[in-house]
């Protein structure tokens, strides 16, 4: 079902464009990461908030041109963020443009794949992965190589811990819940942001006792960004990125009680061994203790 290849269409992503003196300023005080350690060769993870910490929105942010930052985002999610950050403008000298039919969005197997097509190559950062995008203007001649499937992009990200945020999950997790904190999507020596106050108190004071992790099924229904459901070990969880197999398994991320936490159980008292069968997969980097 997932061949292997070099190049992926990533038209599921949009773009937002922000233009102006205080484009970086901005951005410092809406965003999770430390925007000053953006640069033009490799992506900077970084989340948009609410008030509580609940992530509404993961943004793979790039160093454009003349001190303007580009953005990319599930499609889906650009009529509720953009409109949700210009919001916040009032006096600042910025401009965010929606330039998602201006530009595609591939990713690359490889650095080396694909060396005689035009456009930026920006390195994806996915742990134990060498990936890239490749950030191209419209008419710029699609890079030739074999083809990569989205699903085949999306099991990589499965492997990599890497999460992401869709209409059905946006506003559901606590930043550390989607372990923003490991993927360096997270700082917390910036000045303040919307929702920093919750999740700065996580990080100091408190053990975040539900996490994203990383399961296979043994036999499941179709998984979905979403979607909730209980282990047979009692935990419940709620599915951030899920990929079916062609033999009725499904490899997914879903944040559930870390192994070890008292079994939960649901109003109708749902005990250990009445959920979906499953078996944990690793993680490539440690969750904090």
């Amino acid at each position: 079902m997932h061949q292997p290849g070099t190049v992926c269409v990533l038209d599921d992503l949009g773009t937002l464009r922000f233009s102006g003196p205080d484009a970086e300023k901005f951005l410092q005080g809406q965003l999770s990461n430390d925007v000053s350690a953006l640069s033009a060769a490799a992506l900077l993870r970084a989340g948009v908030h609410n008030p509580q910490g609940r992530t509404l929105a993961l943004l793979g942010l790039i160093a454009a041109d003349g001190g303007d930052i580009l953005a990319l985002l599930p499609r889906e999610l650009l009529a509720v963020i953009t409109p949700l950050l210009r919001r916040y403008v009032l006096r600042a000298k910025l401009t965010i443009s929606d330039l998602t039919m201006e530009h595609r969005v591939y990713g690359l197997a490889s650095p080396d794949a694909c060396p005689e097509a035009a456009g930026r190559r920006i390195a994806y950062g996915a742990l134990g992965q060498q990936r890239m995008l490749l950030l191209q203007s419209m008419g710029e001649p699609a890079p030739q190589g074999a083809t990569m499937s989205r699903d085949h992009w999306r099991a990589l990200d499965i492997a990599a811990g890497l999460p992401q945020v869709y209409g059905a999950t946006s506003g559901q997790f606590v930043a550390q819940m989607l372990n923003l904190d490991c993927i360096d999507a997270i700082s917390f020596t910036k000045g303040c942001y919307t929702g920093q106050e919750v999740i700065a108190r996580a990080h100091y004071r408190g053990r975040i006792k539900r996490r994203l992790q990383r399961f296979s099924s043994r036999a499941a229904p179709r998984l979905a960004a979403g979607d909730s459901g209980r282990l047979d070990d009692g935990r419940s969880f709620r599915v951030v990125e899920a990929l079916p197999h062609a033999d009725g398994s499904c490899e997914f991320l879903a944040v559930a009680a870390l192994p070890g936490a008292a079994a939960e159980t649901d109003e109708g008292g749902q005990a250990p061994g009445q959920g979906l069968a499953f078996s944990a997969l690793p993680l490539p980097y440690p969750l904090p203790d």
